[in-house]
């Protein structure tokens, strides 16, 4: 796997953000014109990075990291419906914690999904993130329905130490 800085492929990025169905995002559907749009206004640019993530060449998927100027950045992670399930996600979350922490000095990454994206899940603790938080009606869908939301972090120093450090989520009963 090979992880490349988005460069203006328009056409390519309609592709992937078109031809896939987006489950477990707000916008399953997501349309041309509003990729096209985005783009033209500079949204995969301002405060963002955008990556390709690519195996033979071919892209296979695409990070985004939003709120890039901010301490802790947030990011979205795509992958091509047919390469799901085959480690990308694993090693697009440990690419990112390389890049933020080792290159961009960030020292938390947060990761939110939808309670029910076991796949992404799965992801997440495999790659060293550690469940932080579970957030009732947080995730607004794009049928007017909400659906509970889980949030992963990363620290910096926990990757240094490549050992993840439980929370005291329960050390006080209230």
């Amino acid at each position: 796997m090979e992880i490349k800085l988005f460069t203006g492929e328009i056409d390519d990025l309609v592709h992937l953000l078109t031809q896939n169905k987006w489950i477990y995002h707000t916008n399953q559907h997501v349309k041309e014109e509003s990729v096209r749009a985005a783009f033209a206004e500079g949204y995969y640019e301002n405060d963002r990075e955008t990556y390709w993530i690519l195996e033979n060449g071919d892209r296979v998927g695409i990070i985004f990291i939003h709120d890039i100027s901010d301490t802790i950045p947030l990011f979205d992670i795509r992958l091509h419906a047919n390469c799901r399930g085959k480690g990308y996600g694993v090693m697009a979350l440990r690419w990112l914690q390389e890049y933020l922490f080792e290159v961009k000095g960030k020292i938390r990454i947060e990761g939110y999904t939808r309670v029910d994206n076991i796949g992404m899940r799965k992801c997440f603790s495999k790659a060293g993130f550690v469940k932080e938080g579970y957030l009732r009606n947080a995730w607004e869908n794009e049928d007017g329905t909400v659906t509970d939301s889980i949030v992963y972090g990363a620290i910096k120093e926990d990757w240094v130490l490549g050992n993840p450090t439980s929370i005291k989520i329960d050390d006080v009963p209230f």
